[in-house]
């Protein structure tokens, strides 16, 4: 540890630390560009200086290490005239057009002009200006603005792992640019526009829509995906114009997948927001009493067996209890979640959640990736893998397509039922590293697992994981990889069993079954209305995940609240107000009122849903999940999501993800085609 004295303050830091984190530890604030927490140092806009004790000139403290003693002054006077200095030469050909720049209010090159810069400049010379490229469909570039900074290179070199984005020329004439003009190719891009500094890259959807200041701000979960990446929802006049991620290091640091954030528009488009009943073979828009009245007719005498529900993968916890807690006053235990038909063991928790953590991605030595390509699964996280690659010695092997660009380089074992039958007998090459692993992982797609011997799957998988140091007293290697933000919540409260043959009523909440059956009375619930829906005899409209405060667990198995940004459109209300209200109708009256009620309930059904409920560090049972290893089939795995940008109702419904689709195309498809 070095001691060193910031402003008189003396603080105690590691060794190695830059000067600019020891001021941060003594609470100063120092200006920076190109610095960033999470890219490598590059030490290029000199906004950050600092004075040394007997340095004969203002030091860059982003790139300068510590020394024991050293003391150093953020405020004197040699700073202030080298901030200003810096700060002249970065306006020098900065248009200055933030009246009607997109990231004007919330802009470091503004905000720091103001606090460390003069008024005014001694350059009147004609400004620099440089033709925009094309980004894509998602980025907006206005590179006149760009300070070259470098942050958006290093950051799609270093974390989306796509190095498409570089510098050309020199001096004045430097440019950042993709070199050929294209769309840049990562699921990550949104955060381009977040690291920018200045109003060089902001987002295109969003250009000229608001201003930061007219917008209401609120604190919520993305369920587009599994990871539960925490966000913020920026919404006006009761319409959501912006998505933003909020720092968690355990989930999803500071980073956003590109469908959650930019799939929003999806939400006002394709909507259920009034109740529909089939008269005559046809859907009629009806009142709320006509549509329960509708419901309660119907189900009324009819046995619990003949009953069933379905949950979607976008449902809260909240309506899935209240569901559940329906269907059993009626006597009915047909009750399903798995939509896409995954073998998923629901008997322990660990068969069915991502055990290691995401953060503890960064801990393990060796991975084994079986039927599953993270980049689009689950971007964010993949992202954490290749943290984890760059940190240094972690060797990948995936079962599955060949030619996945995961953003890192793996070795491809093979690409279905022959290879994972091979490791799970102990005879394959890579069991060799696993074995030599002191925390070696699994990652097992959830689409692995829907195919017809989805069970030998994942009992060959957890075989794998216990007969190659994965399952230890405090290590837990086997991971499942879920979808969608509304899946492991319904397994938690054991929405499975049953059989979906022969019912006469099924009730859909957001889901899209593969088979319903013949004749049966359809209830739909839910916020978009697709196949399923335009299937109903009755359709109930449901809020949206900005539409409600609800509960979601991640991938991890981690509990985490969403918040309401804006109310349902129309007629649709929250889904478990829905439950509640039928329920009564139906003489089954479910037993809470308000939300604390219907939480209390879900703590009550699954003591996970009272605290943050991810804590697996360790394995206690290896005993694995019914199934027989040896009876996997050949058949390759083949990608779980064919169109990353439209793979839920919401981006389904959304121009801008229709866009990228276009532009993109879904290479997953493409690649199983081949």
């Amino acid at each position: 540890m070095a001691k060193v004295t910031v402003d008189g303050i003396e603080v105690e830091v590691p060794n190695g630390v830059s000067v600019l984190q020891a001021c941060e530890a003594a609470g100063k604030e120092i200006p920076r560009f190109c610095y960033h927490e999470r890219l490598s140092v590059a030490g290029n806009c000199r906004m950050c200086l600092v004075e040394v004790e007997k340095a004969p000139k203002p030091i860059a403290s982003c790139a300068y290490p510590v020394a024991d003693g050293m003391k150093v002054f953020t405020d004197s006077p040699m700073v202030r005239n080298g901030r200003r200095g810096v700060m002249e030469f970065l306006l020098i050909n900065h248009p200055l057009d933030c009246p009607i720049c997109d990231q004007g209010g919330e802009c470091d090159l503004q905000d720091q002009a103001m606090a460390y810069g003069l008024d005014h400049s001694r350059y009147k010379e004609e400004k620099r200006a440089v033709k925009d490229k094309y980004l894509g469909p998602l980025v907006k570039p206005i590179m006149t603005r760009c300070i070259q900074c470098t942050r958006c290179v290093r950051f799609a070199t270093e974390v989306a792992g796509v190095p498409e984005l570089g510098a050309t020329n020199r001096g004045e004439n430097m440019e950042i640019t993709t070199y050929v003009e294209k769309a840049l190719t990562t699921e990550l891009s949104g955060n381009l526009i977040d690291i920018c500094p200045v109003g060089a890259l902001t987002s295109r959807p969003y250009a000229f829509v608001s201003r930061p200041w007219e917008l209401r701000k609120t604190d919520s979960i993305d369920v587009v995906d599994a990871v539960g990446t925490n966000i913020r929802i920026d919404a006006r006049a009761g319409e959501v114009l912006r998505m933003l991620p909020r720092t968690n290091d355990d989930v999803n640091e500071e980073w956003m997948a590109d469908r959650g954030r930019f799939s929003f528009d999806g939400l006002k488009r394709r909507r259920l927001d009034r109740p529909w009943l089939r008269k005559d073979g046809r859907l009629q828009p009806v009142s709320w009493g006509e549509a329960f009245a509708a419901v309660a007719a119907r189900m009324k005498g009819v046995p619990g067996e003949r009953i069933g529900a379905v949950a979607g993968p976008l449902a809260d916890a909240e309506a899935i209890v209240a569901l559940r807690d329906l269907m059993g006053a009626l006597g009915s235990r047909n009750l399903e979640c798995r939509t896409d038909g995954a073998a998923i063991d629901a008997s322990r928790r660990d068969f069915y959640t991502f055990n290691t953590g995401i953060a503890g991605i960064e801990e393990a030595d060796a991975l084994l990736i079986i039927g599953s390509n993270p980049r689009t699964e689950a971007p964010v996280l993949n992202a954490r893998i290749r943290k984890r690659v760059v940190a240094g010695h972690f060797p990948i092997g995936l079962v599955g397509p060949r030619g996945l660009d995961l953003t890192y380089g793996h070795d491809w074992l093979g690409e279905g039922g022959i290879t994972l039958r091979s490791l799970a007998e102990g005879n394959h090459r890579f069991n060799e590293v696993l074995r030599a692993a002191k925390k070696p992982m699994l990652i097992l797609g959830r689409g692995a697992l829907a195919r017809a011997d989805g069970q030998a799957v994942l009992a060959a998988a957890w075989k794998i994981a216990a007969e190659n140091n994965m399952l230890q007293a405090d290590w837990h290697g086997f991971n499942l990889l879920h979808l969608f933000g509304g899946e492991v919540a319904a397994l938690d409260l054991g929405f499975t069993g049953g059989s979906a043959e022969g019912l006469d009523v099924l009730w859909l909440l957001g889901a899209e079954p593969k088979r319903i059956p013949d004749g049966a009375f359809v209830i739909y619930q839910g916020h978009h209305g697709e196949a399923a829906a335009g299937r109903a005899d009755v359709i109930l409209p449901g809020a949206a995940y900005t539409e409600k405060d609800a509960t979601w667990v991640n991938t991890e198995g981690r509990v985490q609240r969403g918040r309401l940004a804006v109310y349902p459109p129309g007629e649709a209300r929250e889904d478990w107000k829905i439950l509640r209200a039928v329920s009564e109708l139906l003489g089954k009256r479910l037993p809470y009122d308000d939300l604390d009620a219907v939480r209390a309930r879900l703590a009550e059904v699954n003591p996970v849903f009272a605290g943050a409920g991810f804590a697996p560090h360790g394995c206690a049972d290896v005993a694995g999940p019914a199934g027989d290893p040896a009876a996997v089939a050949d058949a390759p795995f083949v990608p779980a999501l064919a169109n990353y940008w439209q793979a839920d109702v919401i981006s389904r419904a959304s121009p801008t993800m229709a866009e990228c689709a276009k532009v993109y195309g879904a290479p997953a498809a493409r690649l199983a085609a081949e």
